[in-house]
């Protein structure tokens, strides 16, 4: 694999922007690794990060690179910022960069990248995980499937949570979303989007989610769950012990790669 810092301007929000990339290389000479050319296009994992963390956390938390070295795929992991993948009341607009702008910077940049949705997966953790559900249900021409790992799926019930904390985590969710009668059936709501795309009969996206019962978002997690399956949508879901920490999804991440490619867990970590 080649995994690429790359710096660029984004015209969406006006300021310089980061990502880290991770591309298919053929090699046989590393030890311990083995990599494989994509291909004539290769498919792409949109991999996005939580409210603490940047474009940088999946390298330094997870094994990311090592797992699909042998997948023939890229990994884009841009940063977000505090944006909440959301075009801001405040007029940053996070949303448009990530859904618009973001997948058609990098497909300039590496031609090779499919712009087929069904090789596109948008996936995430926390904030990410929100953000990843929302790419494949608000922007399914281009995501084919979304993946969310400890999600904040539940965006509304996250927002009056965060209205009894400190008062620099109202104000953040207030500049992101307005007030919480505005984001409630408005397409930054999970629920709402769902339900619009099933009675529109829009393009569905196949759906994954892992959640810990020991997560503070898990109750909002088996919420959204229970909704989409009535829905009729396409979901894998599954919950297991634990709370909200890297130690899973560093592992989680590995059985998205397996859903989303339909191979078993040796071809992800059998090297």
């Amino acid at each position: 694999m080649a995994l690429m810092h790359v710096d660029f301007f984004s015209d969406v929000l006006g300021m310089s922007m980061n990502m880290d990339v991770i591309i298919p290389q053929r090699t046989k000479g590393q030890i311990g690794m083995e990599g494989v050319s994509g291909g004539v296009r290769y498919k792409t994992m949109y991999l996005l990060h939580g409210m603490s963390d940047d474009h940088t956390i999946w390298q330094r938390r997870t094994s990311i690179e090592r797992y699909v070295n042998r997948l023939g795929i890229a990994v884009v992991m841009p940063a977000a910022h505090l944006g909440f993948y959301t075009d801001t009341t405040y007029g940053m607009r996070y949303w448009t960069f990530v859904s618009q702008e973001l997948p058609r910077i990098c497909r300039e940049f590496f031609p090779k990248m499919s712009d087929k949705r069904e090789d596109t997966l948008a996936a995430g953790l926390s904030m990410g995980g929100y953000g990843a559900w929302k790419l494949g249900l608000r922007a399914g021409d281009t995501f084919g499937a979304a993946a969310s790992l400890s999600g904040a799926l539940d965006i509304v019930d996250d927002y009056k949570r965060n209205e009894s904390r400190e008062e620099n985590m109202q104000q953040l969710f207030r500049g992101i979303f307005g007030s919480a009668k505005r984001l409630e059936g408005s397409d930054d709501d999970l629920f709402a989007l769902a339900g619009r795309l099933a009675d529109a009969k829009g393009k569905r996206p196949r759906l994954f989610a892992w959640c810990g019962r020991e997560d503070f978002l898990y109750e909002g997690n088996v919420k959204v769950w229970e909704y989409v399956r009535k829905l009729g949508y396409d979901l894998s879901c599954s919950e297991s012990a634990g709370d909200h920490q890297w130690k899973y999804w560093d592992e989680k991440i590995k059985d998205v790669l397996c859903w989303w490619l339909d191979i078993d867990a040796e071809s992800v970590d059998g090297h």
